[in-house]
């Protein structure tokens, strides 16, 4: 069985993964307020290529939950390690964060807390709960962990109803054990079933250029249909340090559009997919 190669041939990055430095009126005001509040976004910190573009659009993604996680997947900049306590005010400052920002579309995302028994989902709730008190014509996305399959803990995300719920796929089956070394490929298709069960809308991410095939994407774009999955994301993954996975390929636009065509053939009621696509991307047009 063929894995990623573990030494780095050295590719140089195309130019079309040149990033637009941001721009625009509503970037600037929501920048200005950000440098003024001391206020904490994964777009910054994650320095997100479509930072400005989303910024302009009212759309802004926060980490919950602690910056230490206690997985190590091996494409994820995120410290792993033993994460600090949860922090019980932390719901309320990601709900004024949100209002101050005046985001229209918020997306939650958190780091893994398998060393909680509820695996951070109480906080999940509040911080959903908060937001909605805070800023009322907010909607949301939960971008979230797969709880380890304790799935009690996922039906209390289904209870509190965000708007959209995702939870990436991240590869192919092949390279999930690289990949993802803590995960399981068909744990996560079963939390995006339940996910369905439960009434949700769902989304999954995919990165490419980690040595996955052509055959393998269209087998894992099947596999997410076949669990009704409603928004698929494609972009090019990215090595965020050299400790991290070495980038295989860079995959062409013209591939993406093939990619993103074939998916909605497929059935996805929306395709994101382009290098410098990222699972937030665009992210408010996928309430429908």
């Amino acid at each position: 069985m063929a894995h990623i190669q573990k030494v780095q041939t050295k590719i140089g990055k195309p130019k079309w993964l040149r990033v637009k430095l941001p721009t625009g009126e509503s970037y600037r005001e929501v920048r200005r307020l950000v440098d003024k509040h001391k206020l904490h976004t994964i777009c910054e910190s994650g320095s997100c290529p479509n930072m400005g573009e989303c910024w302009g659009e009212g759309t802004a993604t926060f980490m919950i939950l602690g910056n230490i996680c206690t997985r190590s997947c091996g494409f994820c900049a995120v410290k792993t390690g033993r994460p600090s306590a949860v922090d019980l005010m932390e719901p309320k400052r990601v709900a004024d964060s949100v209002k101050l920002m005046k985001v229209k579309h918020a997306v939650l995302t958190s780091v893994d807390r398998d060393d909680l028994p509820d695996g951070g989902s109480e906080i999940w709730v509040e911080t959903v709960s908060q937001i909605r008190i805070e800023s009322p014509g907010t909607t949301l996305e939960t971008l979230i962990p797969d709880f380890a399959g304790k799935w009690e803990n996922l039906q209390k995300i289904i209870n509190v109803a965000p708007e959209i719920v995702s939870h990436n796929l991240e590869t192919v089956r092949r390279l999930t054990k690289e990949v993802r070394i803590q995960a399981k490929y068909d744990r996560s298709l079963e939390l995006l079933f339940r996910l369905k069960k439960g009434g949700m809308k769902t989304k999954s991410g995919v990165m490419l250029g980690l040595g996955e095939s052509e055959e393998e994407v269209i087998e894992t774009m099947e596999d997410l249909r076949n669990v009704n999955v409603d928004v698929l994301t494609l972009g090019q993954y990215l090595q965020p340090t050299p400790k991290h996975l070495f980038v295989q390929d860079f995959i062409t636009p013209e591939k993406f559009q093939f990619y993103k065509d074939l998916g909605l053939k497929m059935g996805f009621k929306y395709v994101e997919s382009g290098p410098l696509v990222r699972s937030s991307y665009r992210a408010e047009k996928h309430l429908f």
